[in-house]
């Protein structure tokens, strides 16, 4: 599938895949120094480049695995969601999760963007819904394996 990017700035770096069969591609902050986060804060990193994702998906931004585990850097929202009508600049909020500063450097991958499809849902308001064998059993309910 091919994506329409715009870089907004021409130090913007345009997304990449690590490798051939990764499912997010890696966004790039936009600095040219570092931007250091206090603890427990968090930054809008600015990536400098915007997107026109096909109607039908949506872009979901994610943590990089290695800059949440081993430096406490991960998206302040969790998952951002960009849907198909923005075409504004992609933004990572990135909160500092630990009790020391951190930094983001020049053009470091901040967070990944995977582009996946989405079901548009009718929501139909009813009195009764199906039953199942859970129910209305919450979280630990189904138990533990």
């Amino acid at each position: 599938m091919k994506v329409n990017i715009k870089k907004l700035d021409e130090r913007a770096k345009l997304p990449t895949y690590g490798t051939e069969y990764s499912a997010g591609a890696d966004l790039y902050a936009l600095t040219d120094t570092e931007i250091e986060i206090p603890p427990h804060t968090t930054a809008l990193i600015s990536t400098g480049i915007a997107i026109e994702i096909p109607e039908g998906y949506c872009g979901l931004i994610f943590a990089r695995s290695g800059l949440a585990t081993k430096r406490g850097l991960a998206p302040a929202n969790k998952v951002g969601v960009i849907d198909a009508d923005y075409r504004g600049e992609i933004k990572v909020a990135l909160h500092n999760h630990t009790d020391a500063p951190a930094a983001v450097g020049a053009y470091e991958r901040v967070a990944q963007l995977a582009i996946v499809p989405f079901l548009k849902a009718e929501f139909n308001e009813v009195t009764d819904l199906s039953d199942t064998t859970r129910g209305a059993g919450g979280f630990g309910s189904t138990g533990r394996i």
